[in-house]
């Protein structure tokens, strides 16, 4: 892929950083990304050079790729947050969610990092970062 056909980082579109080998991560995305019909998200994966260098610029640990993680303008959430958000963004059906932002962080983080802590264990794990083709391939910054 020549530098050209890279998408450049977007400023203010919602940007979603995954774990690009975990089973569970991907297959967040390949359900986000057809339900996303405005094309309003782009994705990284959380080991790519674009992830790296994203969370670094938002004073995120950069070796420590246990959440989703979405950027949106100046705004960053993690965890549960970035879910919500996310299922706010996407409207429709998924903003049912919403009311969850009302239960506690802490509580809502815990459940959180209970799964992500076993989703390797429960979901497998990937050799290599997915690789969209079609359409959506413009949409990752990698």
């Amino acid at each position: 892929m020549s530098a050209s056909s890279e998408p450049a980082i977007p400023d203010d579109d919602p940007i979603v950083l995954f774990d690009g080998v975990c089973n569970l991560c991907n297959g967040f995305v390949q359900f986000l990304v057809p339900r996303d019909t405005d094309e309003q998200f782009y994705f990284a994966s959380l080991q790519s050079a674009t992830g790296q260098e994203l969370l670094a610029e938002h004073g995120l640990p950069t070796d420590e790729l246990e959440s989703i993680v979405l950027i949106e303008g100046d705004e960053c959430y993690v965890k549960s947050d970035a879910v919500l958000r996310i299922a706010t963004l996407l409207g429709g059906i998924y903003r049912l969610l919403a009311p969850f932002r009302f239960v506690p962080r802490l509580i809502r983080d815990r459940v959180y990092e209970l799964v992500a802590a076993n989703r390797y264990r429960l979901f497998g794990k990937k050799d290599r970062c997915l690789v969209p083709t079609g359409n959506v391939q413009q949409r990752f910054l990698e």
